[in-house]
């Protein structure tokens, strides 16, 4: 199944990497500025995506605590059938978290050509650093 899939190791225990996934406000920090969430399972989510152009949106299927995130993932607008997801899994290791992002489901999304949107997805998780940022934010303070 193709996904593109992300990961890096933070050097702080998952209670502190979870703060930055338990809030709207804290999402917002390195997620996406614009994102509106209703953070529960079944809350529906909208948020601009790093391109500045795509609007996403979907609900939250999963939320763990200290675990991970899990997130239905359409492009409005895209040709998308049906949604993709984005998963955020956080893993205790011994020096701190594994923190992995994974975008999968790409194809089942019903559009034609989808192969193309996974190779976008691809140069866009290397270009958009987005676990960096949640990287940067933690070992910055606490949310």
């Amino acid at each position: 199944m193709p996904e593109v899939v992300r990961s890096i190791e933070i050097q702080a225990p998952p209670s502190s990497v979870w703060r930055w996934l338990a809030t709207e406000e804290a999402l917002r920090r390195w997620l996406s500025p614009s994102l509106e969430i209703d953070l529960r399972v079944g809350g529906a989510y909208r948020l601009l995506g790093p391109d500045e152009k795509t609007w996403i949106s979907g609900t939250v299927l999963e939320l763990v605590p200290e675990g991970g995130l899990v997130l239905s993932w359409l492009e409005e607008d895209g040709g998308w059938v049906h949604p993709a997801r984005l998963v955020i899994t956080l893993a205790a290791t011994p020096s701190g978290t594994q923190v992995t992002l994974a975008h999968d489901g790409f194809a089942g999304i019903g559009k034609p050509g989808w192969p193309g949107t996974v190779q976008a997805y691809e140069r866009g998780a290397d270009r958009h650093q987005v676990l960096e940022r949640l990287a940067d934010l933690v070992m910055a303070g606490s949310a």
